[in-house]
């Protein structure tokens, strides 16, 4: 199949390798995708006028895309926010503290609870509800602050976050730059954050016990007062709200239960992307409605409102630099054809596809190539510190990789896992802060902590995928 390939394919492809070429030098991409956008809006528009309002309108246009994204992270943390100054996370997680008799007990009994609410809540807010409860309990039975740090990262925010199998938030986002379906990444993926988080969690314990054992890391006891005085994700204070020991208690057995039969319904139902997010976002409101009203009484309608207004701050926050990211990257897909209105040839299937096909031509490509670009592609675009800001130029490089319908799913899971294990929490230091934070210790001790674990798994996890493939 020939491709005629235009002016506008050759400057997408460029500003694509300028913008790896900013994120290698841990460099702020925002300012060259405008370029980007205002370079190819020229080009398609052949007016200045049209170049810059382009501009505008892809950035609307990746709001929309994103927006539910945005909206379930922002009512999630309002709710996690509630549920923290209530006192009803320290109810909810403490009959699983009797459990915690040991260093060994407390490294995988933290980091599961990490990844279950990290399924739920996102990891940030996640550390915030499980790190302030568990970690005293921890260091209490022998656990350095530093492996707990450890187990959070890998589990919340490598583990749960690479997969996002509730919120769905990354997953859409690689499905929609590759132009494939959410469930097929999810389910591609489902091998591949196994294997990764086992080979990853695996060798972190054993090096933390290794150490332990030669007594070069230490348990430093850390009140819980302590712990929680340390800056929260989203600036999540914990100054209380007065609030029965029976409602607590009350509260802290429904929402587990509500949201258990969020995830029966959502098999029963066969519910799954949007759906699956709106149900999730639904009860999340219903709850913070809830306990809100119950914790403040009459001022409870106002104060509603304020937590509402403290989870959109973080979820805009959060998202604000990956819009403009987004938006040059949808322009590869179908934006492009909404916004300027097909300035592409005929016969075109959008410029990532047109030039994957064009590559395929040139170069032999195969499984492995593939396999092992994917991987360096999402390691290098998470080195920016999101993990989410580089996810939709994975799927748009999967896709140009993929040989075969089967193929581009894998590598588009791949790149995924690669771009959130380097870039969502556990490699980067500045993205390392709030579970080191909540821990006490250094973002750089815990990045060089992380560092052999997860590049382990990521070369694990590549010839899984390439087996896969």
């Amino acid at each position: 199949m020939n491709i005629q390939l235009t002016a506008l394919h050759y400057v997408y492809l460029a500003f694509i390798v300028l913008i790896i070429a900013v994120m290698i030098r841990r460099r702020d991409t925002t300012i060259i995708c405008v370029a980007g956008i205002m370079t190819i809006g020229l080009l398609a528009t052949e007016t200045l006028s049209g170049s810059v309002a382009g501009i505008f309108s892809s950035f609307i246009y990746a709001t929309k895309e994103l927006l539910s994204t945005i909206f379930i992270i922002s009512i999630i943390v309002a709710m996690s926010r509630v549920l923290i100054r209530t006192g009803i996370n320290e109810v909810m997680v403490t009959p699983v503290t009797r459990f915690i008799r040991s260093p060994q007990v407390a490294y995988w009994g933290i980091g599961l609870i990490m990844m279950v609410v990290s399924l739920f809540f996102w990891p940030s807010p996640a550390v915030a509800l499980v790190g302030a409860v568990l970690l005293p309990v921890a260091v209490r039975v022998g656990l350095p602050p530093i492996g707990a740090a450890i187990a959070m990262n890998l589990f919340g925010h490598g583990i749960a976050l690479s997969g996002d199998y509730i919120i769905q938030g990354a997953p859409k986002l690689t499905a929609d730059a590759a132009g494939i379906p959410v469930t097929s990444v999810m389910t591609a993926s489902i091998p591949l954050v196994i294997v990764m988080g086992t080979v990853s969690t695996l060798t972190a314990f054993w090096m933390l016990r290794k150490e332990m054992k030669s007594g070069t890391v230490t348990t430093v006891p850390l009140s819980s007062s302590e712990a929680v005085s340390t800056s929260l994700p989203g600036n999540l204070s914990v100054e209380r709200q007065a609030m029965s020991p029976r409602l607590q208690k009350a509260f802290a057995l429904l929402i587990p239960l509500l949201f258990a039969v969020d995830v029966i319904l959502m098999f029963v139902l066969k519910l799954q992307g949007g759906d699956a997010t709106a149900l999730i976002g639904g009860t999340a409101v219903v709850i913070l409605i809830a306990v809100t009203l119950a914790a403040h009484r009459h001022a409870g309608p106002e104060e509603t409102t304020n937590y509402l207004i403290e989870g959109f701050q973080f979820g805009f926050k959060v998202f604000g630099p990956v819009i403009p990211i987004a938006a040059f990257f949808y322009l590869g897909d179908a934006a492009i054809t909404e916004l300027f209105h097909n300035p592409l040839p005929e016969g075109s299937h959008g410029i990532v596809n047109d030039l994957g096909v064009a590559l395929a031509g040139l170069v032999p490509l195969n499984d492995t190539v593939g396999a092992i670009t994917m991987t360096v592609t999402g390691a290098v675009t998470g080195m920016d510190g999101s993990g989410f800001s580089g996810i939709s130029l994975v799927g748009s490089i999967a896709s140009m990789f993929a040989g075969s319908a089967d193929s581009a799913p894998v590598l588009t899971a791949l790149g995924q896992v690669a771009a959130i294990w380097v870039g969502g929490g556990t490699l980067i230091p500045w993205a390392l802060i709030p579970a080191a934070a909540i821990c006490g210790v250094s973002p750089f001790e815990l990045a060089r902590r992380n560092l052999k674990p997860v590049l382990l798994g990521l070369a694990v996890t590549t010839i899984v995928a390439i087996f896969l493939i």
